[in-house]
């Protein structure tokens, strides 16, 4: 299939803007979202692609690039929630949430459930880039803004095991309904993610020994448009969670159905959507 139309959020730069090249080149319609308007122009206009703005460390934003997608597009085949960060010490957003928890979770949870009738419709594909870091996660409901215990790694694990647990729900709730959602590893990468950050998981970020080591952008991209053009149920798994091309093993909290469920209403409540 070709010339599908695919949402990529977090594509001005490293596996999204890789990403979008790539699905550009194999005749995909692909929209891109970012938030930097030079460096997201800069990726589409070569490619001939559509993108909007929007910074998820503002949920009206997030609102009004639902509106603005729905709006556009009849059909919405494909969404790539992509976007994503680690903050250098605890922020708080505009919004009132941890930065790691709004920008990687709490955003594309929105953005999902507010376009879910267009995506149902076109019974998308959803792709959430998750990490194999979510093993470092240690989630309390009731402290989910890590007002207690902030660490850089933490706060980016707990949101990428949220991401893994929003996955699937999001194949429970609305596989009836022909969505097929999936969360995906990309790989270590060497781009600029993390590069503001302390201790050593900045220096691996920063380090040549790290660039030397990690995967490069346009690899991990290639590994994600396979994805996005495969056919759910044949080549991947609805519901699961890959690293790379291959189904790849999570932590026992990233299966645990009851706390997906809570996860979600818990959610669900603080963004005032129907649970």
């Amino acid at each position: 299939m070709s010339g599908r139309t695919m949402v990529i959020t977090g594509a001005s730069n490293g596996i999204g803007a890789e990403a979008a090249r790539q699905l550009a080149a194999r005749d995909e319609k692909v929209v891109l979202v970012g938030r930097n308007p030079q460096r997201t122009a800069d990726v589409a206009r070569p490619i001939g692609a559509d993108y909007f703005l929007a910074d998820f460390n503002h949920l009206d934003q997030v609102r009004e690039l639902a509106r603005q997608l729905d709006e556009r597009y009849e059909r919405i085949d494909v969404l790539i929630n992509n976007a994503g960060a680690s903050a250098p010490r605890r922020r708080v957003t505009a919004d009132g949430y941890e930065q790691d928890f709004q920008v990687n979770y709490l955003a594309p949870f929105l953005l999902t459930n507010l376009l879910m009738p267009r995506l149902a419709l076109s019974q998308a594909a959803i792709i959430t880039t998750a990490s194999v870091g979510h093993r470092f996660a240690r989630l309390d409901l009731d402290d989910l803004q890590l007002e207690k215990g902030w660490g850089v790694l933490r706060a980016y694990a707990n949101s990428k095991l949220l991401d893994i647990l929003f996955t699937h729900q999001l194949q429970r709730r609305f596989g009836d309904l022909g969505i097929n959602a999936i969360s995906f590893h990309p790989g270590v990468v060497a781009s600029g993610f993390a590069h503001d950050v302390g201790g050593w998981l900045g220096w691996w970020y920063r380090s040549r020994l790290g660039g030397l080591l990690m995967t490069k952008p346009a690899a991990a991209a290639e590994n994600l448009v396979i994805l996005a053009e495969g056919t759910p149920g044949e080549d991947w798994e609805p519901g699961a969670y890959y690293a790379g091309r291959t189904r790849g093993r999570t932590t026992a909290q990233a299966r645990n159905r009851r706390l997906a469920e809570r996860v979600w209403s818990l959610t669900a409540e603080l963004l005032d959507i129907e649970a």
